[in-house]
């Protein structure tokens, strides 16, 4: 929970405007035991004043609605809606065993934990995972039922969309956290709409200025576009129904806090900006999907470099799409995106989408020794799962071998200017320029690692700041193929090399 509520004191009343108890349990849809747990919470929060002066309940019941439209389980709605409960009333964890079982009180609890654990986190720079224990117990309190991780991002969310009650140091704070922290554990877990939500939310509080100068050059963009888009969309259109391919066709806007990103790495250059405004396409499967990439290459000329195929290689979140950027008969660069909709679902709900397919329930293996099998991309969850349930039976772990373990397959390293990197362990400096972008990888003459001049053979390790030499007039040559490890550079090298 990022704020304390506000409690009134017993022997005095409260206003008028906030005596009445709001309506919470009469949607159709809830259950006997979702109906039972807003009850409890009303009235285990009245009383309690959030700081807009409204009733506390209103943060558990905003977080309900969250975890439903996520498509949550039962158990982590109730979870929800009971998560400050122990904390900031006179219920207890017997109490909510007792009535919801033992499952909702496991995730109560963790939830609970992880506020404890965060009180001591007062610095942000604790958070960082490769270097700090804090964040490893954080991880470890989460890993336990990752659902725990899922209640308290929806927690954030509520209270990020809530921030301007605050005083203004608390909102940059609060802010700051979520930017540096939440937004990224989103994006680990591939749950791209919250990411982009919680970034932008709050970007908006800790650069204001800069929030509002992008978001307005963003509208005038889209508003100079729109009507070319709208054309290329019946192109699109036409050729798809001919071919008779079922699919969905909608407009994507890059999100400010991205934006932002993107042109610090273009030296603030937005002819450089190519995805400003996408379309993306949605099909029924996976040979949908490839044929739909081919009609439109070969209704538009496509920008070679700028195919991605994270069907056949997804990213290290799970994230699976196409995506094109192409020049119409017009000369406009527009950019696509194809995948199925259970794709489209993952990109967007990440592990909470997960959960909605596989039906996982991963409280009750937890309780009868097993781990949950998770996707390839989500393994560290794993790792953590196991590691709480040694915790549990009171085994001693090695914080320092658990970092190693944990973050074994990963480096972090950094940009001259902060941002973090993760790559696979073996990584060398021309892997770090490609994951950056396509274009410095191309132009790559030489890299600095931390302030000193280094070679391209050179081993990137955990930490390292790495500094890109470039120089237009580089180009890419074969021989840098002996002079990179992953396999997402190799493929983007290949690209640009002249077809023999």
């Amino acid at each position: 929970m990022s704020e304390k509520p506000k409690v009134t004191k017993p022997d005095s009343k409260p206003s008028s405007a906030h005596a009445q108890k709001p309506k919470s349990s009469g949607k159709p849809e809830d259950s006997p035991r979702i109906t039972r747990a807003v009850e409890l919470a009303t009235s285990a929060h009245e009383g309690q004043l959030r700081r807009t002066g409204e009733p506390y309940i209103i943060h558990p019941l905003a977080v309900k609605k969250i975890l439903e439209e996520w498509k949550m389980d039962e158990d982590t709605i109730i979870a929800g809606v009971l998560h400050d409960t122990v904390e900031d009333t006179s219920i207890t964890l017997s109490d909510i065993e007792a009535e919801f079982g033992d499952s909702v009180a496991f995730l109560v609890d963790g939830v609970t934990k992880l506020s404890a654990v965060r009180k001591h986190m007062n610095d942000i720079d604790t958070y960082l995972p490769e270097t700090k224990d804090n964040f490893l117990r954080l991880m470890i309190a989460l890993g336990s039922d990752i659902r725990v991780l899922i209640i308290k991002l929806a927690d954030r969310l509520h209270n990020a969309r809530t921030l301007s009650a605050l005083p203004p140091e608390k909102q940059k704070k609060i802010a700051l956290e979520t930017l540096e922290i939440f937004a990224p554990l989103a994006d680990r877990l591939n749950m791209g709409r919250l990411r982009v939500e919680l970034a932008d939310l709050a970007f908006s509080y800790v650069d204001p200025k800069r929030f509002t100068y992008l978001k307005t050059l963003i509208e005038e963009q889209n508003k100079q576009a729109s009507r070319a888009l709208k054309q290329i969309e019946q192109e699109v259109s036409d050729i798809l129904k001919k071919e008779k391919i079922d699919f969905e066709i909608s407009g994507r806007i890059k999100s400010v806090y991205s934006l932002h990103k993107k042109l610090a790495k273009h030296n603030q250059n937005m002819g450089e900006i190519y995805d400003l405004t996408a379309l993306r396409i949605i099909v029924p499967d996976i040979t949908s999907c490839y044929l739909t990439l081919g009609l439109l290459h070969s209704l538009y000329t496509p920008m070679n470099e700028r195919i991605k195929d994270y069907i056949a290689v997804p990213k290290q979140n799970g994230y699976q799409s196409l995506h094109t950027t192409v020049i119409t008969k017009n000369k406009k660069i527009v950019e696509f995106q194809i995948r199925t909709r259970e794709m489209h679902d993952y990109a967007e709900r990440g592990l909470a989408a997960s959960f909605y397919y596989n039906e996982q329930k991963l409280t009750e293996n937890y309780k009868k020794g097993k781990i949950q099998h998770l996707p390839t991309n989500l393994l560290w969850i794993t790792e953590l799962q196991e590691t709480a349930a040694k915790l549990k039976e009171g085994k001693k772990i090695d914080l320092k071998k658990l970092r190693l373990n944990l973050f074994a397959d990963k480096i972090f390293v950094y940009t001259p200017k902060g941002d973090i990197i993760d790559l696979p362990k073996g990584s060398l400096p021309l892997d770090f320029a490609f994951r950056l972008h396509s274009e410095i990888g191309s132009h790559v003459i030489g890299v600095k690692i931390n302030g000193k001049m280094s070679n391209l053979n050179r081993r990137l390790e955990q930490g390292d700041v790495v500094e890109i030499l470039t120089s237009k007039s580089q180009t890419p040559k074969t021989s840098w193929l002996d002079k990179i490890f992953t396999s997402h550079a190799r493929q983007k090298l290949r690209q640009l090399l002249p077809k023999s």
